[in-house]
């Protein structure tokens, strides 16, 4: 399972980023909560949380999870495009 988000910064930069196996464990251990019940009451902890997983797993943050909220403006998920078939 992956999941893709987008996170926009307070500077207004953006960056899409894929949530994997091990960011979605990590989630699972920390709120204690199957990631696919999140999917039914997801909250924007969850995505934060889930988004800076991955940035700190890929090194494209070395923030701490509260001070890297601190910095961003909005999480949300990014639609897939759908194939013309």
């Amino acid at each position: 399972m992956k999941i893709k988000l987008e996170v926009e910064y307070n500077s207004g930069d953006k960056v899409e980023v894929i949530c994997s196996a091990p960011d979605i464990v990590k989630f699972e251990d920390k709120f204690n909560m199957a990631i696919t019940k999140a999917a039914q009451d997801m909250r924007l902890t969850h995505l934060l949380f889930l988004a800076h997983s991955a940035l700190s797993r890929t090194k494209q943050t070395d923030l701490d999870f509260e001070k890297w909220t601190e910095t961003v403006e909005e999480v949300g998920g990014v639609e897939t495009p759908k194939s013309k078939g």
